[in-house]
């Protein structure tokens, strides 16, 4: 199988072999169908025996954690390592950043899609405008001052109600929500404690800089 290609098999299997919950299908992941809640322990014939692992292991398990969480490939999780590691500051910090700053993301955090798949597909079919503009590129970079805003004729759409109503809320002080206007606002770049994700950032920049 293509390793640079995106995964397409069952999502919860993901969180499984991650022994995490990943958040990879909305409102589900809080309820008790969550496999993980069922069966936390690896998918195949050989999950629920105990192996030693290798401090290398450890940290690619770590990324793969990240970069499934995000839903990307390896050749763009890389290329966003790099880029966080030309940046002033902590390397792994500096990567959360990065992927936290995908519009994609910002959708989801705002609640406008129950998770982070839903979004880049809303945001491809290009439901949102970023500063009076159209977006489609999920990858596309978010920075302090900007506004996203669902297109008028979008507002309507029952994923994005439902979702709206629903969706987990992260109180995260870099974002503001108008949900009246559909309209959300990137006040700062995220701080680490800004991002609620149960990672080791630094193994994964050990990982990489081997």
């Amino acid at each position: 199988k293509n390793k640079m290609a995106k995964y397409t098999g069952a999502r919860c299997r993901l969180c499984r072999r991650e022994g995490m919950k990943l958040f990879l299908k909305g409102n589900r992941c809080y309820s008790v169908k969550c496999e993980i809640e069922k069966r936390n322990f690896p998918p195949g014939q050989h999950g629920q025996k105990r192996h030693k692992v290798s401090q290398y292991g450890i940290q690619l398990r770590e990324k793969q954690k990240l970069r499934r969480t995000y839903g990307l490939v390896e050749r763009q999780f890389k290329r966003y390592f790099i880029l966080a590691e030309k940046k002033k500051g902590i390397t792994g910090e500096n990567f959360l950043q990065i992927l936290e700053c995908r519009l994609d993301n910002v959708v989801y955090r705002l609640g406008f899609a129950s998770s982070r798949k839903q979004a880049g597909q809303l945001v491809s079919h290009r439901h949102f405008l970023v500063n009076g503009k159209k977006v489609n590129i999920a990858s596309f970079l978010v920075k302090p001052g900007d506004v996203i805003k669902l297109k008028e004729k979008s507002c309507g759409n029952p994923y994005i109600l439902q979702s709206l109503e629903s969706a987990k809320r992260y109180n995260l002080s870099w974002l503001e929500l108008d949900s009246a206007n559909f309209t959300g606002k990137v006040k700062a770049l995220p701080s680490r404690d800004d991002i609620p994700i149960d990672i080791k950032e630094e193994l994964i920049v050990e990982f990489y800089s081997k």
